[in-house]
């Protein structure tokens, strides 16, 4: 790997940790963790740290995206792919699955009824 990538894939993860922060504090339905700041909310506003909050998670994630891409673009392969597909098709013509020929004899259930399950008169 080069140290292009290894640095993309660590503000990745340092994002991604901070995303988890960011959400955390969010406030929920049943008032999350943001409720433990009350001087913050008092500070701001309630509404402007939810504001502020719902922007550093958006942030965050389109940061993620976008690192997350130019770091799919970084690696390259400089020509030393390897092209699976003319091996797949020259298996798929060369080898045939041996089927049977003849179809497998079985043996035929008597018909005979057993002395046993004679209906008695």
């Amino acid at each position: 790997m080069n140290a292009v990538f290894t640095i993309l894939t660590v503000l990745v993860i340092i994002a991604a940790i901070l995303l988890v922060i960011v959400v955390l504090l969010q406030n929920g339905k049943g008032e999350g963790m943001a409720s433990n700041f009350v001087a913050g909310n008092q500070t701001f506003g309630v509404r402007q740290t939810a504001d502020i909050l719902e922007k550093i998670t958006w942030g965050l994630v389109a940061f993620i995206l976008v690192v997350s891409i130019v770091a799919s673009f970084t690696t390259g392969t400089n020509g030393t792919g390897i092209d699976v597909t003319n091996k797949i098709e020259n298996a798929a013509a060369t080898e045939q699955p041996a089927f049977p020929t003849a179809p497998i004899q079985q043996e035929t259930p008597s018909t005979e009824v057993p002395a046993t399950e004679v209906p008695a008169e």
